[in-house]
């Protein structure tokens, strides 16, 4: 090898080197956001990341939809890194994360329940808030839920289904209802149903108001007194109950019915801290209140923190509010 080639050589392995190690490309590498969310979530959160990035466009943001208490399982059991955990059920993380795995909670939005349909589902033209169990038991028509023990709209449905038999005093309803539901017709989160009942596999799927609006398909408005979207009716929701697994095999969690509250958090295993508590600033700022809001999910006016909130970031302290 000559003098020349062997300077042209040293010279292009001093800027491989250079160019590996640039501040702009460690800033790349450490720059992303793991998010483990609410299949329900997908569609404003997804909206919430492109607005995010745009003001901050060095960060790579990574969302799993799944059901709530699958993505924390999948911190718990898994041991999966993870930046960022929103649950459609603020006690998802209070149950299962805090304290070994995360420190606080903060609750920020709200919704509802309601059964999505198609224009063509079967008795379409005749469902309402009145007879949507009547026509959901005739013969013929196929309805689904998502399973109560990894996502909380599924244990959501069966107590909509406890608090109907009470409210329309029709005794027996709640095991007509499950009885008529098969198996076939129950999957890990509720978005999953989406596709069988566009499908036509099904005609009928208990789901949040939210992703209805979302996906622009028509719904039937449950009354205030089951639909899990009042506080004005907590007491009333009480009534309803269900066992679902804990934190350990074999071990149980019974979930009352209550007004349904999301909530979010960042594990103590989270790899971009950082950039995390950026992004759930801007979820309880003014415009992420407001994609919010757009997509069906009522933002809370002030978000409430719970757990070991002395942890709470100092920059989300002023966000929210904290205990008394």
């Amino acid at each position: 090898m000559n003098r020349g080639t062997s300077k042209r050589l040293m010279l292009l392995i001093i800027f491989i080197c250079s160019a590996s190690f640039t501040p702009s490309a460690y800033s790349q590498e450490t720059s992303r956001l793991i998010i483990f969310h609410a299949g329900s979530l997908s569609i404003p959160f997804k909206e919430m990341a492109k607005a995010f990035t745009a003001k901050n466009p060095g960060v790579k943001i990574i969302r799993e939809p799944s059901g709530s208490r699958t993505c924390a399982r999948k911190i718990v059991d898994l041991g999966r890194p993870c930046d960022i955990m929103a649950s459609a059920d603020y006690t998802v993380i209070e149950n299962l994360l805090i304290p070994a795995y995360a420190s606080w909670n903060i609750s920020f939005a709200t919704n509802e329940m309601a059964i999505m349909y198609r224009a063509d589902s079967r008795y379409a033209d005749r469902i309402n808030t009145v007879n949507w169990y009547k026509i959901l038991l005739r013969k013929g028509v196929e309805y689904g839920h998502s399973d109560p023990n990894t996502d909380p709209c599924g244990y959501r449905s069966q107590i909509v289904w406890q608090l109907a038999e009470r409210y329309y005093h029709v005794p027996g309803l709640y095991k007509q209802l499950k009885r008529h539901c098969p198996p076939k017709n129950i999957r890990p989160k509720e978005t999953d149903l989406i596709a069988l009942l566009e499908a036509g596999e099904i005609d009928y799927l208990f789901i949040y108001r939210s992703v209805c609006m979302q996906h622009k398909m028509p719904f039937v408005k449950l009354p205030d007194q089951i639909n899990l979207g009042s506080s004005k009716y907590t007491s009333f929701y009480q009534h309803a109950s269900i066992r679902i697994s804990g934190k350990t095999p074999h071990s149980f969690i019974v979930k009352k019915g209550m007004p349904m509250i999301y909530g979010i958090t960042i594990p103590k295993n989270a790899p971009h801290r950082a950039i995390a508590i950026k992004f759930i600033a801007f979820l309880l700022s003014k415009r992420g209140k407001e994609i919010m809001r757009q997509n069906g999910q009522t933002p809370l006016a002030t978000p409430q923190a719970t757990g070991n909130v002395s942890l709470l970031p100092t920059d989300l302290k002023r966000l929210v509010q904290l205990p008394d």
